[in-house]
């Protein structure tokens, strides 16, 4: 596991297919640059060499920022291009098979949508886990009704209860309109993509988000 906790305060989620045109690589750095703490690439249909490039070309756009970056789903490409870590979900590669080929110092991120998951996640080994989805969300399809601040609290609840230094964000949906009310609700950061891939500034929009985390979590105390 990380010597330190994750800083999952802005997970900055850059996807081929919502990144208004712009260079992966690029959006990445400019996420970085405006305060994202955490960098995931989710691409669901890329091919597997263009998708190690890609992932190299971003671990190196954020290298001068010092902020992780995992893949998500592949536990190949993050090994081939040798990243932080990875981010999984309940229908990807189970949690223990990626820990066994990662090892223990790489970055597990885990998906969970409800309590029962929540009460189900081998939490031992995984390193922070990314709850939603919060609000509706046009990044991806949404197989059920988005769970609100109040769901995510319940969730959330579930997890502190088992591991009480066990970083969540919320994820879907999520804007500066919307993102005091995750961190309200128990979150200890969000993770964005529409909102940061297609602001006409990234790093402006990045800014601005973490300035809202920032500040639900000093109200909060923590």
């Amino acid at each position: 596991m990380p010597s330190a906790p994750v800083d999952l305060r802005l997970n900055a989620i850059v996807d081929p297919e919502r990144a208004g045109g712009r260079d992966l690589a690029e959006l990445a750095r400019l996420c970085a640059q405006g305060g994202a703490t955490l960098v995931q690439l989710r691409d669901k249909r890329g091919e597997t060499r263009a998708m190690v490039e890609q992932a190299r070309a971003i671990k190196r756009a954020l290298a001068p920022f010092r902020v992780p970056f995992v893949v998500n789903d592949r536990i190949d490409v993050a090994l081939a291009a040798e990243d932080d870590g990875v981010h999984v979900g309940p229908d990807d590669m189970a949690v223990e098979d990626a820990r066994r080929l990662l090892g223990r110092h790489a970055i597990i991120g885990l998906s969970i949508k409800s309590v029962a998951e929540a009460e189900a996640a081998p939490i031992d080994l995984i390193d922070y886990v990314g709850s939603g989805g919060v609000y509706v969300t046009l990044s991806k399809e949404q197989k059920k009704p988005p769970i609100g601040p109040e769901g995510l609290a319940r969730i959330i609840a579930v997890l502190k209860r088992r591991n009480e230094k066990l970083p969540v964000c919320g994820i879907a949906g999520i804007d500066a309109s919307n993102a005091g009310e995750v961190i309200s609700a128990g979150a200890d950061g969000v993770a964005v993509i529409s909102a940061l891939s297609l602001a006409a500034d990234p790093a402006a929009a990045a800014r601005a988000l973490r300035d809202i985390v920032d500040a639900g979590l000093a109200k909060r105390g923590t």
